[in-house]
């Protein structure tokens, strides 16, 4: 009978490589795989699941028990899919009704939870992840500020830029320009 794991901050496709070869090295047969979430054919036995837990802590991966952590999980997971894998002519609504949506939730139900577990808002975090996707478009230089602002939906260039200072404390062109180049990964946004 499958068996259904979540797994802390597993928010890339590399993140899902590296997360089924952890469970393959503990005997498991992976079903599927999709962001924060693994399935494997049959449950695993206690020792295996203690090595699992071992690997996937060695690369900055959780087994998720709780309820609400998952739940937390997928709301940052549903972001930044969205965000890093946004394609503009697919999303033009706003993001409580697609994370609302997504999850099968009330959305502020899901803001108080992210909050509480969080310590920022969900809100907050979409701009943070905003920002870090910036950075990344920023450094690949083929994109004038313009098409960004556009790719990200941002309503002008001065409203990213402004958010863009709020956040990093320096512009899109000084960031551009400085030597270090302060990215995070995604899951320490």
């Amino acid at each position: 009978m499958p068996v259904l794991f979540h797994i802390k901050n597993m928010v890339c496709d590399r993140c899902k490589m590296v997360v089924q070869d952890s469970f393959k090295k503990v005997g498991a047969q992976v079903v599927s795989t999709e962001l924060g979430e693994i399935q494997i054919a049959d449950n695993l036995n206690p020792s295996e699941l203690e090595a699992l837990d071992i690997l996937l802590k060695q690369h900055g991966f959780e087994l998720l028990d709780d309820r609400q952590s998952r739940i937390v999980e997928k709301i940052k997971n549903a972001v930044i899919e969205l965000i890093h894998n946004l394609q503009p002519e697919h999303f033009k609504g706003n993001f409580s009704y697609y994370l609302s949506e997504k999850l099968n939730r009330d959305y502020s139900g899901l803001s108080t939870l992210f909050s509480v577990h969080e310590g920022i808002t969900i809100e907050q975090y979409i701009i943070r992840q905003k920002i870090e996707r910036v950075k990344e478009l920023l450094m690949y230089d083929e994109q004038s500020l313009s098409q960004i602002a556009d790719e990200l939906q941002y309503s002008s260039v001065a409203h990213l830029s402004n958010q863009f200072k709020k956040v990093t404390g320096l512009t899109p062109t000084q960031f551009k320009q400085s030597s270090a180049k302060n990215r995070l990964s995604l899951d320490h946004v």
